[in-house]
């Protein structure tokens, strides 16, 4: 018996790194450093609260957690004016991007971004029905504003996806690109209308010094959001829990695709009891970008090609066989991810324990 599977499917992979049992693993860009006891308990006493109520269904529009992202923003980020209405959340900052395409793209209508970048993207456009575009960065994995806005110009796409940090590169946007981008898709649309312009920020909190947020140009910009998650900074990967900043009626259409009920209630307990200790969860942020810095340093006196990071991870190259080199660190326990431009590797930064592990092995794979 054949299934009705959908003709564009058949024969494709589902997306994901690969989960492999080894003791460093460094290859999907997590916090390594888990959240305190002080949380542990908080997080407990919330789960407990919610758990009592779990016969109800939760709050649908969750306005509390909503209220507490855009405090929480507005501290982070200098962002002026947000409040519930200009915050959405969902299960990871994926299910948030999809609610974006099946609200702004479909059937006859682009989606658009700059890559190398990250590699779900195309199948967010694919799952809503929505063609797919890319356009190249520049040799330095930069966005060239002027060619980036002649592109938009060309395309005319519904939604422009843009990563800042970018993963994989770790490169982010100066504030100066995300306006110039921010103001060409203001009558880039399908219908001489706007386009979505979505900054993706996964990895803000861990940009370098005098590098923005796009969140300060929300307030200029109605078609601009911004999409962040609580997995990295945070450390709560294993929350599932992203959420977006923009102008209240772009969260309303999105309001309109997300499922009922799509954030249960003990995902909005756990997800206040983290926004109320952000502090705490985020209190390891600065030595992952010491030792992100430690690590391109070390990396580029070896000879490796190796790109600035604002992220929790780290780009390097060129090597002539990145396999080869994958698998001799998997070899020796270290697992790192095998993605992006050819010659290159992506390696998360974990504890000193493992970023040893890394170089060890590295140097002995090498011989650099």
């Amino acid at each position: 018996m054949t299934l009705p599977l959908r003709p564009d499917l058949a024969g494709l992979e589902p997306y994901g790194a690969p989960q492999l049992d080894v003791p460093y693993l460094l290859n999907v860009n997590e916090n390594p450093y888990a959240p305190p006891p002080e949380v542990v308990d908080a997080v407990t006493e919330a789960v407990r609260a919610a758990t009592g109520g779990l016969n109800r269904y939760p709050d649908r529009d969750f306005l509390p957690l909503r209220a507490d992202l855009a405090a929480y923003l507005g501290s982070e980020s200098a962002a002026v004016g947000l409040d519930a209405d200009h915050l959405w959340a969902a299960n990871g900052s994926n299910e948030v991007m999809l609610h974006v395409l099946q609200a702004f793209g479909g059937p006859g209508r682009v989606a658009m971004s700059f890559a190398p970048t990250y590699s779900m993207y195309p199948e967010y456009a694919r799952d809503t029905f929505t063609q797919w575009h890319v356009a190249p960065r520049a040799s330095d994995f930069s966005v060239d504003p002027d060619a980036a806005v002649a592109e938009i110009q060309r395309v005319r796409p519904a939604v422009v996806l843009v990563a800042s940090p970018n993963n994989p590169t770790g490169t982010a946007l100066p504030l100066e690109t995300t306006r110039r981008l921010a103001e060409a898709t203001r009558t880039s649309g399908p219908d001489g209308g706007a386009s979505v312009l979505v900054i993706d920020e996964a990895y803000a909190e861990f940009r370098r010094a005098g590098t923005p947020s796009a969140v300060t140009l929300l307030a200029e910009h109605p078609h601009l959001a911004v999409a962040r998650t609580m997995s990295k900074a945070f450390a709560y990967a294993g929350a599932r829990v992203g959420y977006l900043a923009a102008a209240p009626t772009l969260v309303d259409a999105l309001r309109v695709v997300r499922l009922p009920y799509h954030l249960s209630a003990v995902t909005q307990a756990v997800a206040r009891a983290a926004v109320a200790h952000a502090d705490l969860l985020q209190r390891q942020v600065t030595q992952i970008r010491q030792d992100r810095d430690a690590c391109v340093a070390w990396l580029r006196e070896r000879g490796f090609d190796t790109v600035d990071s604002d992220a929790n991870f780290v780009l390097f190259g060129r090597l002539d066989d990145r396999h080869a080199v994958w698998k001799g660190l998997l070899d020796r326990g270290v697992l790192i991810r095998e993605t992006g431009p050819q010659q290159y590797l992506r390696v998360s930064i974990g504890t000193p324990d493992e970023m040893t592990a890394f170089r060890d092995a590295l140097t002995e794979v090498t011989g650099l």
